[in-house]
């Protein structure tokens, strides 16, 4: 197998979610001399963003997506030292968590997983994440960007408190604040004070670049 047709398999057996081979595929690639930024931003990253567009169009649904990820996923775990090695710097880094009260985190994991495929350092707090332990996670890790995520309507209230937190320790200005979950619109993210909201882990990823430009160009200015 040449470089092109593994390139080409990478791709083909990332967006059906076909983990054994693109973990198979991956060690092979890197056994060939092919070096881990090249498997990851013309195989694996393309892939996962053709995922995202199909879920876009409705031609792929939400288990495809996560099974897809994973997929991705086990890739990673093989190139994120690689590439920590190369000195391949992320595009920027988030904090992610479900917010304190909720222990859903289907969602929020499969948006880490689409961060990670699209470049992006991801820390992820787990489930029942408190403001004060959002807080001692901005200091420690310096993030562009914190997450919050909800699953249940009764737990969406804890993203206002976590602003409140914020502003309350003089970090509200230092990152871009994000929400997102099933029942979550972009009414309640406006009405919280969030800079983003996304409905899906694909607009989550664009959201974000979108999002990181902007204050990356009123830091230039």
């Amino acid at each position: 197998m040449n470089q092109d047709e593994l390139l080409r398999q990478l791709y083909d057996f990332t967006l059906v979610g076909n983990a054994p081979e693109v973990l198979s595929l991956t060690n092979q690639g890197l056994a060939m001399g092919l070096g881990p930024e090249m498997l990851l931003y013309e195989a694996l990253i393309p892939s996962l963003e053709e995922v995202g567009a199909r879920f876009e169009r409705g031609d792929f649904f939400v288990p495809e997506m996560l099974i897809a990820g994973r997929a991705m996923a086990g890739a990673l775990e093989v190139l994120r030292p690689l590439l920590a090695e190369t000195g391949a710097e992320p595009i920027g880094k988030i904090v992610m968590g479900t917010v304190k009260g909720d222990v859903h985190d289907i969602g929020k994991n499969l948006v880490n997983i689409m961060f990670e495929g699209a470049g992006f350092e991801v820390i992820d707090l787990g489930v029942q994440v408190s403001p004060e332990k959002f807080i001692d996670a901005i200091k420690e890790h310096k993030p562009d960007i914190v997450g919050f995520s909800a699953f249940l309507t009764t737990t969406m209230p804890m993203f206002k408190a976590n602003i409140n937190a914020l502003q309350k320790a003089g970090m509200r200005e230092q990152v871009i604040i994000m929400v997102g979950g099933a029942p979550v619109t972009q009414e309640y993210a406006d009405v919280v004070g969030a800079d983003g909201y996304a409905s899906d882990a694909s607009a989550a990823v664009v959201r974000a670049k979108e999002l990181l430009s902007q204050r990356r160009a009123l830091a230039r200015a």
